[in-house]
């Protein structure tokens, strides 16, 4: 098949086109023909670049953990105690959240779905204990430089942290008006340091 004209520009056409298809209308009940009327392809354009449908929903769930993943990463960098890096990994994903609120939603919408709701063989699994291990790896350097309270151990600690993270993101798509600022994500990893900080740390 020749490659089409614009290239990279109708890939990310397809993406958006389908984002909005299955954001909306769901995966069952988004067809290829939907995809490409909204993305003003033909469907070969679409198989050039996606195998099928399934293909295509799992390019977006890839794209969702694989930039979280890159966005926590740095945010953690410019951090150098536990806390600031933590605040930082929450602003980040906060600002992330409200600019691709879509595609949030179907990442966060793949850990609830009934079997026939998303595509046959969709992998997410490894991708999401990928950013649970980063994560991870941050509480076991804590634990380390004494920062966090060892009564807990470090997967505790990592649990506890990403589940209330992802408790308010989740939260935001049932509450909109709810903050997802800077301000809130402090108020976030403070009420976590209120339970986990060592005592000497504690305010």
């Amino acid at each position: 098949m020749a490659k089409p004209a614009v290239n990279g520009e109708s890939r990310r056409e397809i993406l958006r086109a389908a984002l909005k298809r299955f954001a909306h209308g769901g995966y069952a009940a988004t067809s290829v023909q939907q995809i490409v009327e909204h993305a003003r392809v033909s469907k070969p354009t679409l198989y050039y670049y996606f195998r099928d449908k399934a293909g295509l929903f799992q390019a977006l769930v890839n794209e969702a953990h694989d930039e979280r993943y890159r966005l926590m990463r740095e945010a953690a960098a410019r951090g150098r105690t536990a806390r600031e890096q933590l605040v930082e990994i929450v602003a980040v994903l906060f600002d992330y959240f409200r600019q691709n609120r879509e595609l949030m939603r179907i990442s966060l919408a793949t850990a609830f779905a009934s079997p026939g709701e998303l595509p046959e063989g969709l992998r997410y699994a490894d991708r999401c204990e990928r950013n649970f291990e980063f994560v991870h790896s941050l509480m076991k350097k804590a634990l380390a430089k004494g920062e966090l309270n060892r009564r807990f151990d470090s997967r505790e600690l990592a649990f506890g942290f990403y589940g209330q993270t992802n408790a308010y993101l989740m939260a935001h798509l049932l509450m909109p008006d709810c903050r997802m600022d800077r301000q809130t994500a402090e108020r976030i990893v403070d009420l976590f340091f209120a339970g986990a900080a060592a005592k000497r740390n504690r305010k």
